[in-house]
Formats: structure tokens, C-alpha cells, sequence
């Protein structure tokens, strides 16, 4: 797979795949800019190159029309500040005025295009559309990692018709990253699993069993596994259809010789509220009706004992309901066992990034992953359409 800079792009229009899906108030303001600033190096080398630079992105979910609320502008305003000269908001992203608009570029010039999730042709990798995004271009760069998971237009589709293709730094940064900490880890590697949901990432989880030598798993989804295991766990949210898949995992694991790791204690609540009655129970007391919505302070230990050895650690998913004080602990203690690992350390997902800035540790992990999508499919050893479709 080639990369932007194995590619000739002085004087060329480069359409650059980006995620500019930031979080923004009701005001407009931007709220979070990680997604714009992780891009910025691969702008700043096109602009270097005095290529003509073409950014597309979507925005939240507008269902295939307009809707002014998901408009791009405020970012091409942010991105223009940040950049210090003028950022065109296209008026679409495809069509007459928008080839217009890129028509009348000069080399160094900065052309933002309008939501392609304007057009329902973008999800549904409709051919006319790509080909259309790609007249726009002479080279297409892909750098969007949190979205190259998605067979869309705009990731996969665009690249059938643009003969030079590439990666941006980002989308080969994180590929590294995951290489380094999966394909080729320094040992022992531990995986850390969280979350609501065993159906999302059961997947990771097998496939994950012949890399990892060590997993913690945590949030609501330990629930089903203690299911699994005969454990009575209340009213705690579990998918009992998949016990099975949940026991037949730990059998797997204990025959490779993964150490697999379970909360021994919960926080046990009455509610799922931030003033509900709550109570550190082990996991053979969870009172009936009641809920575990964090692990306990003994299973803190636990984990936090087998991170002391880890050479590596990919952590996806919260051990809790973090966004809940009363239920932020567990989380909280990880991030900071992690933070203080001598480990090659890699978070992946909205909820595990969130978690680590929450509690102050983002600039003390080696990597937080952009894309929670991509990386849990190259957890399940799948690979990206997105980056297949450069290699093509």
C-alpha cells in the first residue's frame, strides 16, 4: 500500500478522505477537535507539496438530505484558523457548482466539500457517486481510519476510479500502531474488554485468544460471562442467548492457555441512576434486583496486578457506567494503571478514549485509536475495505 508520500502530488487536486465527525454544541462550537488535529499533518505535507487539497467528510446522520444541522461549516471555519488562510465550504459535495468550485483552485488552496452523508448514494457505495467524487480528483488519500471499516463511496467506491490512491500519515500511523501491538507485540500482551455488549465484540474476543496472553474483561458485558459460569447477577444487563458462546470462550481460552480474568466484586446498584443505593458486593452476592454497573475495588487490584507485568495492552470498552460517579471507579483505576504501565499502551473506541481523557491520562497512553469500528474489526483479524481498496 502505497502512502501520500510516495506519491507525486505538486500541482494536483487531492481528494483526502478525512473524519471530521467532531462534537459540537448547540451553538456550532466545536467541542472536542481530536479528530481535525490528527489529520492536520497530512494537510499541512499536501499544502507543503502545493497540491490543491479537497476534503470530504460526513457529519453526523442526516438520512440522506440536507439537513443544516449537520453542515461542515463550522469546521471548514475551525480548520481555517487552524491553518491561517481561507478553508471554501463547497456547496455540495458533487454537481455542477461544486466542480465549479474546485475548478478554480490554485496550488495550495483548501477546498472543503459539503456532508456526503447528503446523499444516501454515499452508504450505499453507489458507483455514479464515487465516480463522481472522484472526477473531482487526480489522487485520492485515505485518512480516516474510524471509518475505513465502511464500505462507502467515499472509502472504498472513489478509489476504483482514481489510479493514484494512497494512505495519509494517520491511517498508516494507526495500522502501525495495531501491527505493533497485535500482529508483533513485546510480551506478555494484555487485552483489556469492556463495554455493554458481548455481541459486539465476541468476534475480537475469539479471535483475540490466539494472540493475547492475558484478558481482563469488565463492564456490562462480564455479566454474561458470569452467567455463563453459574453466577447469579441480578438484574444485571445480560444476553442470554449467547451463554453458550460466553462458556464455550473461557473452555477455549483455559485449552491455549489464556488467562482469562472476570470481576470477583461489583458496584451493585439499585437503579441505573447516578443517585441510585448502591453497595460493593462480591460477584456470588448480587442481591436480586439489583444491577453490577462497575467492578469492584478487589477486581481492581486484580487487574491492575496483571497490567503490572504487561509488555503490552490494548484496552476497548469501560470496566463501568464511568459517565456516573458512583460508577466511574473501576474505570478511573485502569486508566491510571494503564497511564503507569511501562507497557506499550493502544485504547480503542469513543468510550475507552473518553475514559482515558476523563480522568487525565490521554497524554500518558503510547496511542488512542481514532476508530472504535475499525479497530474492533482488526481485533476480529479482518481486513479494512478501506485499506483494501488502496491496495487495489
Amino acid at each position: 500500500m502505497k502512502t501520500i508520500r510516495d506519491l507525486d502530488i505538486g500541482g494536483k487536486r487531492v481528494l483526502i478522505r478525512v473524519d471530521f465527525n467532531v462534537p459540537m454544541d448547540e451553538a456550532g462550537n466545536i467541542t472536542d477537535d481530536l479528530r481535525i488535529q490528527t489529520v492536520m499533518p497530512t494537510i499541512r505535507y499536501a499544502l507543503e507539496e502545493k497540491a490543491r487539497v479537497i476534503l470530504c467528510s460526513h457529519m453526523g446522520r442526516p438520512g440522506g438530505k440536507r439537513v443544516e444541522q449537520f453542515s461542515l461549516a463550522p469546521v471548514a471555519r475551525y480548520l481555517g484558523e487552524l491553518l491561517g488562510q481561507t478553508v471554501q465550504l463547497a456547496p455540495d459535495c458533487i454537481g455542477a457548482a461544486t466542480e465549479s468550485v474546485v475548478a478554480a483552485m490554485r496550488d495550495g488552496d483548501v477546498v472543503l466539500l459539503e456532508n456526503l452523508r447528503y446523499h444516501a448514494d454515499e452508504q450505499d457505495n453507489a458507483p455514479e457517486f464515487s465516480r463522481q467524487l472522484a472526477s473531482l480528483a487526480d489522487v485520492y488519500i485515505n485518512n480516516a481510519f474510524a471509518v475505513s471499516h465502511r464500505a462507502h463511496a467515499s472509502v472504498v467506491g472513489v478509489a476504483r476510479y482514481v489510479a493514484e490512491k494512497g494512505a495519509g500519515f494517520l491511517l498508516q500511523k494507526e495500522l502501525d500502531y495495531f501491527h505493533r501491538s497485535v500482529d508483533n507485540p513485546m510480551r506478555p500482551l494484555v487485552a483489556i474488554v469492556g463495554g455493554a455488549k458481548v455481541s459486539s465484540k465476541l468476534g475480537a474476543l475469539v479471535n483475540m485468544l490466539d494472540k493475547v496472553d492475558a484478558l481482563l474483561i469488565g463492564g456490562a458485558m462480564a455479566n454474561t460471562f458470569l452467567k455463563s459460569q453459574g453466577y447469579n447477577v441480578g438484574a444485571s444487563k445480560v444476553e442470554d442467548d449467547l451463554l453458550p458462546e460466553a462458556d464455550r470462550l473461557l473452555t477455549d481460552a483455559r485449552a491455549k492457555g489464556v488467562r482469562v480474568y472476570l470481576p470477583v466484586d461489583v458496584i451493585a446498584a439499585n437503579n441505573f441512576a447516578a443517585d441510585a443505593v448502591t453497595k460493593q458486593v462480591t460477584i456470588q452476592d448480587i442481591p436480586d434486583g439489583w444491577m453490577a454497573l462497575d467492578i469492584g475495588p478487589a477486581s481492581v487490584i486484580c487487574f491492575q496486578e496483571v497490567l503490572t507485568d504487561a509488555r503490552t495492552i490494548i484496552w476497548n470498552g469501560p470496566m463501568g457506567a464511568f459517565e456516573m460517579d458512583s460508577f466511574a471507579r473501576g474505570t478511573m483505576a485502569l486508566a491510571h494503571a494503564v497511564a503507569d504501565s511501562h507497557a506499550l499502551s493502544i485504547t480503542g473506541g469513543g468510550d475507552s478514549n473518553a475514559a482515558v481523557k476523563k480522568f487525565g491520562e490521554d497524554e500518558n497512553i503510547s496511542y488512542m485509536s481514532t476508530g472504535g469500528g475499525a479497530f474492533l474489526m482488526l481485533m476480529e483479524g479482518k481486513e479494512l475495505p478501506g485499506v483494501v481498496a488502496l491496495e487495489g
